[in-house]
């Protein structure tokens, strides 16, 4: 992997999480913890972050990776979570997405699934729902708001006054962490704005979330336990301690 690549790459673990670990950074990375330790030091002298005991932070708040950079990660664990995502659902309901690189791989699995009425603040979404040269397989209603560029998405006052008209079967939502203390938890106040109307508006709340965020808190909850009813994550999560304590506090935990 190039340098440029692994340095991007940290950033947007930074951005996400605002402390992230060595040893995260080199399972993530898939490098040795010299080239890591290389790495953190030369983002060190740029700015762009602090050493701790253990680890790194950030020294500023920032917004989370554009989606861009977010769909190379893990985009085989993500399509496997979308796929067991859309069995769970029935042709005709009503449903409820965010905006998120595991939501943006929904989509294009939800095409194989006919009747649907999806409403999103993810542009992507509703692009790649409407991206046919036939007839729509689903009524598509995409909130407006102002436009957020980093997860392509709208946001804002407006979103929140049209969401709040809405009422869906079932929720899909992607957060940034997934713990048994918390429940979802974003790193955006809009982005958790959203989410969580769509969690108080939906009959069945869904939360799709790669192994890499379970037991993790990121700045804001949007939903707790009570509030979810099923978990999604991917085989890899099997090996993560905090998914025990999930499964005995949600309905029902997949495994994709």
């Amino acid at each position: 992997m190039l340098e440029e690549t692994r340095l991007h790459r940290i950033r947007a673990l930074l951005s996400t999480l605002n402390r992230v670990s060595t040893e995260k950074i080199i399972q993530h990375l898939g490098v040795s913890r010299e080239t890591v330790r290389r790495d953190i030091l030369k983002l060190e002298a740029m700015g762009a972050l602090r050493r701790v005991h253990g680890g790194i932070v950030a020294t500023s708040q920032e917004p989370e990776a554009p989606l861009s950079v977010r769909n190379t990660v893990r985009e085989r664990e993500k399509q496997a979570i979308a796929r067991a995502a859309v069995r769970q659902l029935k042709a005709g309901q009503t449903l409820f997405i965010d905006a998120g690189s595991t939501t943006s791989l929904l989509a294009d699995e939800l095409l194989s699934m006919p009747g649907m009425t999806v409403i999103t603040n993810s542009l992507n979404v509703a692009l790649k729902l409407t991206a046919t040269e036939t007839e729509l397989r689903h009524e598509v209603i995409l909130l407006g708001g102002n436009m957020g560029l980093a997860a392509q998405a709208t946001c804002g006052d407006l979103t929140i006054s049209e969401l709040q008209r809405y009422r869906a079967d079932v929720a899909l939502l992607s957060p940034v962490g997934l713990s048994s203390q918390s429940g979802a938890s974003s790193f955006a106040h809009h982005e958790a704005a959203v989410a969580s109307l769509m969690v108080q508006h939906a009959n069945t709340r869904i939360i799709m979330a790669d192994h890499s965020k379970i037991g993790l808190t990121s700045r804001i909850i949007y939903a707790t336990m009570a509030e979810i009813d099923i978990i999604i994550t991917d085989a890899a999560a099997a090996d993560k301690p905090a998914l025990a304590s999930l499964q005995a506090r949600c309905q029902q935990t997949i495994l994709a």
